[in-house]
């Protein structure tokens, strides 16, 4: 018995485009966990860095665990038809706001 999909058949195996598999969300579960669990030894963590290496190592430490938690965003970029730039117009409408029977 032949396997596989016949020429032009597409079969529905896999989860749908941009669902997270089980680990990823079962990974962000976890941190979650571990910050909620662990928000004032965090603050301690981030103020000895803060201390010791300033501000902007400290906040490379809280991005670096956002980073785990919160999913980047994608870029986006807003092009005009077929790919080209986008075309700004601005219309200029006058309107005779006095009736014609009066």
């Amino acid at each position: 018995m032949p396997r596989g999909s016949k020429p032009g058949e597409r079969r529905g195996g896999g989860s749908r485009k941009g669902i997270p598999n089980k680990s990823t969300a079962n990974a962000r579960e976890a941190i979650a966990r571990f910050v909620d669990g662990n928000a004032e030894r965090l603050n301690g963590w981030l103020d000895e860095i803060y201390e010791k290496d300033g501000p902007a190592a400290a906040f490379k430490a809280v991005e670096s665990l956002l980073e785990y938690h919160v999913p980047k965003l994608s870029r986006q970029e807003v092009t005009g038809e077929g790919g080209g730039p986008l075309v700004h117009r601005i219309e200029r409408r006058i309107v005779d706001t006095k009736p014609r029977n009066a």
